[in-house]
């Protein structure tokens, strides 16, 4: 049996995979990034350095009685576009380049982004063979689009803030430890919304900046409890997320959308999403990558380094 190596080096995760060639995981490692207490996130040269002291052991965990490698595949940027650029993926991509030279074998550079979508692939239901829609949201990314035979479209997202930041920096005020969704996610389960927080859609992009500056005046002056707060936070992201997805099947034809990311790992919105386009009668179905394949992860790097690897040695 021959594998393939997969490296993701994030903003937040360090993580590796390990592949077979025909698409079987053989083993995934992950870490999460330290961020100091009260703080919202972390500089690029900190996540730069937190990276390079990780990947040995996340690359040592997965290649533990690991068969031949065969290719080694690495995201090298956030998006599959050529301006797109982060300093913390050079961690990943020169170890991953550095041990394909060592082994002799094929490097593949992909772009976080695609890596994220494949992973979501993996026994969400979607049929691969039809365009669907995909939904990248993350503390970094709040994007959707047409995934069509393998590319990538972007068709719209937020103009501002990322779902994920909303989430974070809502809960790092309350006093919540970062990342803050599972702990907000909580809070939001002893309240029941009321759609206090207006949407802002355009087409199929939308604004969330104006959602936290009005959490910060309810903050500030004790409007409401953290747990009422935590509620219109998902709820806000639930009619945002929505609406962007139904105007994205307007204009593209897609009957079917993918939903990934850490924020869309989140059990309640996955559930009020549900709720809420089956009551506006949404025509579209929507998938989940299941829970650990939703945040960051090296495994659709992986997969997309086998599928590559593959393609060109058909016989």
């Amino acid at each position: 049996m021959s594998a393939v190596l997969g490296i993701d080096t994030s903003c937040y995760t360090t993580s590796a995979a390990l592949v077979s060639v025909e698409g079987e995981l053989l083993g995934s490692a992950r870490r999460l990034l330290t961020v100091e207490e009260g703080q919202r996130g972390l500089q690029q040269s900190q996540g730069l350095f937190q990276h390079v002291k990780n990947l040995p052991d996340m690359i040592g965990q997965v290649m533990q009685g690991a068969p031949q490698i065969c290719a080694v595949c690495a995201s090298v940027r956030p998006r599959p576009a050529e301006e797109s650029y982060m300093p913390v993926f050079r961690a990943g991509e020169s170890q991953a380049r550095a041990a394909a030279a060592l082994l002799r074998v094929p490097f593949y550079p992909v772009s976080h982004q695609e890596g994220h979508v494949r992973a979501a692939m993996v026994d969400a239901g979607i049929d691969a063979g039809r365009p669907f829609l995909a939904l990248h949201l993350s503390g970094g990314t709040t994007e959707i689009l047409l995934a069509d035979q393998g590319r990538l479209t972007l068709l719209g997202g937020s103009l501002d803030l990322h779902a994920g930041q909303l989430v974070d920096r809502t809960g790092v005020r309350m006093g919540l430890g970062f990342p803050a969704g599972p702990a907000l996610e909580k809070l939001a389960m002893q309240a029941a919304p009321q759609g206090l927080l207006g949407v802002s859609i355009k087409g199929t992009s939308c604004n969330l900046a104006g959602a936290e500056n009005k959490i910060e005046r309810w903050l500030a002056q004790g409007e409401l409890s953290c747990e009422q707060i935590a509620a219109e936070v998902f709820d806000f992201l639930c009619r945002t997320i929505e609406r962007m997805i139904e105007n994205a099947c307007e204009a593209t034809g897609a009957r079917q959308a993918l939903l990934a990311g850490g924020v869309a790992s989140s059990t309640l919105l996955r559930s009020m999403l549900n709720v809420r386009a089956k009551k506006r009668r949404l025509n579209c179905r929507l998938h989940y990558a299941h829970p650990e394949l939703s945040g960051d992860n090296a495994v659709g790097v992986a997969l997309l380094g086998a599928e590559r690897y593959a393609a060109q040695h058909q016989e």
